[in-house]
């Protein structure tokens, strides 16, 4: 076994910005009200045990279906930017008329949210660089982090208010908005 401290905090903070759960607290919120509940360790399970999976048979997977990994970030890139369309028009694309706690929780919190196709690209590259259980320990770090955002996201948006939330879930949709595009940008050259 190959721990590394620097190792795991490096990756810890790669997945963290990539994976960006302060940053989507606005559409953690939406979510909530949509679904009328978030099962916060759900999501946070379902999120890590996705990266922990695709860590070790995400290339395979894809290869598998006949999928590249830049193909997987350009249609990831695609959910993102609906995504953030609703957050800055205040618009509903997706309608889910048996929208619960449980299927918000998964989708689209869990994946594509959390265990995005950022996050699982990031993944891979990690994977070339790092040694795995360093990875792991980085993954399950985030999930902790996760789980506690998520659990009070109550108590932040009652901090922040009902406008500030808005302000925010404006700011965030366009910055989830470029994020989608440079992830599209990216991989979209890799295909031709």
């Amino acid at each position: 076994m190959e721990f590394n401290v620097k190792e795991v905090f490096t990756a810890f903070m790669v997945l963290f910005a990539v994976i960006d759960i302060i940053g989507n607290i606005p559409i953690v919120i939406d979510l909530r009200k949509k679904a009328g509940h978030i099962q916060s360790g759900k999501a946070a399970i379902i999120a890590g045990s996705i990266m922990i999976i695709f860590l070790f048979l995400g290339k395979s997977l894809l290869t598998i279906i006949g999928v590249d990994v830049n193909s997987f970030a350009v249609a990831g890139s695609f959910i993102l930017f609906f995504i953030a369309l609703e957050m800055i028009l205040g618009i509903t694309l997706y309608k889910d008329d048996e929208s619960t706690a449980i299927t918000a929780s998964v989708f689209p919190l869990a994946f594509p949210l959390i265990a995005g196709p950022g996050s699982l690209t990031t993944l891979l590259s990690l994977r070339a660089e790092f040694h795995v259980e360093n990875i792991i320990i980085a993954v399950f770090l985030n999930v902790l982090v996760i789980y506690i955002v998520l659990k009070t996201s109550s108590k932040i948006e009652k901090m922040i208010g009902p406008n500030g939330i808005s302000i925010i879930r404006k700011i965030f949709g366009v910055i989830l908005l470029a994020i989608a595009v440079k992830l599209f940008a990216a991989n979209i050259k890799e295909l031709f």
